[in-house]
């Protein structure tokens, strides 16, 4: 199925087809958001592990595979790569959001220096790639991402990482109100299960972002 046709919710059942998209690669950057050591880390109990299984193989096996290959693709055609991480930048977390500070599955308290915080080896900045440092879902809240875009001449992002339905949803929204072009790559993306991914996915498309696979992005250079 093309990108033209896929991942449609109620709102854009009967929408007619979008035109072509041409990335003109002065204008674009590719964001890589939060693939970072502590969402490979193995969970603290045997069921957890379980459970979370489906998340690591697709991450392992999909994910940083293909982002990588984004990545090159990237710099092989003079498209900006930058990198968005979580961390904060006080031992005790204080400068966090609220969001990172509540108890369940979104507290955080990564430090910006320590290893876990990092970001994957795989999929690591190379040379003067700029990396904004968030404590915040979206990547341009509290962070100057805004302004590095529009100084670099910016108009079109293409977003790969995760999570689909946290990071990744509020950094195009955010991106989208902003009035910045947004491509979301599916195969370059995963939430915690495929049913939360694919469902964000057919949320954000065709308002806030197109979602593509990363053999179609490829197609989007003007000729």
């Amino acid at each position: 199925m093309s990108w033209k046709t896929a991942f449609r919710s109620f709102y854009y059942e009967t929408a007619e087809e979008p035109e072509d998209i041409v990335l003109p690669p002065a204008e674009t950057a590719l964001l890589v958001i939060d693939i970072q050591n502590t969402y490979l880390e193995p969970k603290d109990t045997p069921e957890e592990n379980t459970r979370w299984q489906p998340f690591f193989d697709r991450m392992r096996e999909v994910v940083i595979p293909n982002t990588r290959r984004l990545q090159d693709w990237a710099r092989e055609n003079g498209i900006e790569v930058i990198h968005a991480r979580i961390a904060c930048l006080k031992q005790d977390g204080r400068d966090r959001s609220l969001s990172q500070k509540k108890p369940g599955f979104n507290y955080l308290l990564l430090p910006k220096d320590r290893e876990d915080s990092q970001i994957v080896d795989e999929v690591a900045p190379r040379a003067d790639e700029i990396v904004v440092t968030k404590t915040t879902d979206s990547a341009l809240t509290g962070t100057n991402l805004r302004m590095i875009l529009h100084n670099m001449g910016v108009r079109h992002v293409i977003v790969a990482g995760i999570f689909t339905d946290q990071c990744i949803s509020s950094s195009v929204r955010s991106l989208a109100d902003e009035s910045f072009s947004v491509v979301v790559v599916e195969d370059c993306c995963a939430a915690a299960t495929d049913e939360l991914h694919r469902h964000e996915l057919a949320v954000i498309n065709m308002i806030y972002c197109h979602v593509v696979s990363s053999a179609e992005v490829r197609q989007f250079l003007p000729s």
